[in-house]
């Protein structure tokens, strides 16, 4: 008979763990360890462990009703009763993770049940669950989607994160381009198809929203980021085809002219199948088409006047503009923050499916360094020769900022660009707020948007044994970059220090068409 403790019922079937250690966390990640499995201990810890069974309501250290807590805001939330009974919560929360909408699940292990033993005859064995079921649209329903979609004059299709997790790359590549519609992705729903590709409407973003008349949703939802689906920003009369596997999710803010429900892939498949039959093509000369590339040729003309002036201290534009001309097409880009964020969505090209983390639906700062720690851990240790960049708001880097200590630790090589504006959406430069500190106090004068001017956020990476750089001009951001992109042996931060007073160009709604 063999005995095996809590600790290694959680490791088992795991390749990577993320964790920051503590009583009795050490002892999961010795077990983790000493499995095989990749470890990687963190510094930002924002939540609490849980207390062992025996002294409930107690008041025992760290006690709290986790599971009631987390079952708000994660798919699946549970505690196991037993030692035997880990595995099997084990594997139902991964299932749930990614059956249906993929989503977070949270599992609570007691303290006492970590070291605890428990003879492995009496655990439940449970195997890994397979890949998720596949499910199609009616074919009812694909009719009438496509009876809206051929009756169109100025379609659009909005590519989502629904269809990235979906792996829809090809099929949606087919449609695009076999069918000739205009697309535009969603922030995690770039590169599905390549931002340049000469269909993608991006630049044009707020124009095909307002004048489109049929809305084709590839798992994406109308919420704030594609606001609600509402006037001002959408045509008032503007009909909706909504593809999505979530069933609640369909007739959110607006009914849809067509709902077709199951997986994006299969669905995009299925329309194909009947537009093959017809051989229907949206034409490529009608005034829709004009009209946006009219738009993105006038959008690109304003960006790239902001992006080429030769201004010290640099703005947003001419940041991007640099960063843009230097990435890797293979490089997975992480963002956070705001307007840094909005602006590096629209000049940072991705050209691959699933290599775009961002700050997500809730628009969750702090975010940023853990996405890169795992997505560095993971491009090393399969060894795809991919960079990992995270361009990081000034006021998002703090969130997390002592991550940089962990990249250093187990030298990881993410270039950290932190586009410093002094302050949240904007700052004040050196001299003003020197001369707000002689008007009194600061915490009654200091605007509550603004951070210390040209805080030494390099010097942080230093610190660690980091390479950092503080950069002022454009010469200065090509040559830190270049150097942060060929070094494969440590991290690297560039603090890039701009306009306090730089923001993004105006956006367009009804009144301005």
């Amino acid at each position: 008979m063999e005995d095996v403790t809590g600790a290694q019922l959680i490791a088992e079937n795991v390749e990577y763990m993320f964790g920051i250690v503590g009583v009795p966390v050490i002892e999961v990640a010795m077990a983790a360890q000493a499995s095989g499995i990749k470890y990687v201990g963190m510094r930002n810890e924002q939540a609490v462990s849980s207390s062992d069974q025996n002294q409930e309501t107690t008041g025992a250290f760290q006690e709290f009703p986790q599971v009631e807590a987390c079952r708000l805001y994660s798919k699946f939330s549970a505690r196991p009763s037993s030692l035997d009974m880990i595995s099997s919560v084990v594997e139902k929360a991964v299932r749930t993770s990614m059956y249906g909408r993929p989503g977070a699940v949270y599992v609570d292990i007691s303290g006492d049940m970590v070291n605890a033993k428990v003879d492995r005859s009496r655990v439940r064995l449970v195997p890994c669950c397979p890949p998720p079921p596949v499910s199609m649209a009616d074919h009812m329903a694909i009719t009438e989607a496509l009876a809206v979609l051929k009756g169109a004059k100025r379609p659009l299709l909005i590519i989502g994160k629904g269809a990235a997790h979906g792996r829809a790359e090809g099929a949606l590549r087919e449609l695009v381009e076999g069918c000739g519609l205009p697309f535009l992705p969603t922030p995690m729903g770039k590169g599905v198809l390549p931002d340049d590709h000469p269909n993608c409407v991006a630049a044009a973003r707020s124009r095909a929203l307002l004048q489109s008349d049929v809305v084709v949703l590839l798992g994406a939802r109308l919420n704030w980021i594609l606001h609600f689906g509402l006037p001002p920003r959408f045509d008032p009369h503007v009909k909706v085809i909504q593809v999505d596997l979530c069933a609640e999710e369909m007739g959110n803010n607006m009914q849809p002219a067509a709902a077709l429900l199951g997986d994006v892939n299969a669905i995009v498949k299925q329309i194909l199948e009947y537009v093959h039959k017809d051989g229907w093509k949206y034409p490529a000369d009608t005034e829709w088409w004009t009209t946006l590339k009219e738009k993105m040729a006038a959008n690109a003309t304003m960006t790239k006047a902001l992006a080429l002036q030769s201004t010290t201290p640099m703005n947003y534009y001419q940041v991007f503009h640099h960063i843009s001309q230097l990435l890797p097409h293979d490089c997975v880009i992480v963002s956070e923050g705001a307007n840094t964020m909005d602006i590096g969505r629209t000049m940072l090209n991705n050209y691959l499916p699933r290599h775009r983390l961002d700050a997500g639906t809730f628009g969750t700062m702090g975010v940023g360094l853990g996405f890169a720690i795992a997505a560095a851990t993971v491009q090393r240790n399969q060894n795809t020769g991919q960079r990992v960049v995270c361009v990081e708001g000034d006021s998002a880097f703090g969130f997390s900022g002592m991550e940089v200590e962990t990249m250093c630790r187990y030298k990881l090589p993410v270039v950290i660009i932190v586009v410093n504006n002094n302050g949240i959406y904007s700052g004040v430069d050196a001299e003003t707020w020197e001369m707000m500190g002689k008007m009194g106090d600061l915490t009654t004068v200091a605007p509550p948007v603004t951070l210390l001017p040209e805080a030494r956020y390099d010097e942080v990476m230093n610190a660690f044994g980091g390479r950092g750089f503080l950069v002022r001009t454009e010469e200065e951001l090509r040559s830190a970059l270049q150097l942060s992109l060929s070094d494969w042996e440590r991290p690297s931060l560039l603090n890039v220090l701009i306009d306090p007073s730089s923001d993004r160009k105006q956006q367009v709604t009804t009144g301005q068409i």
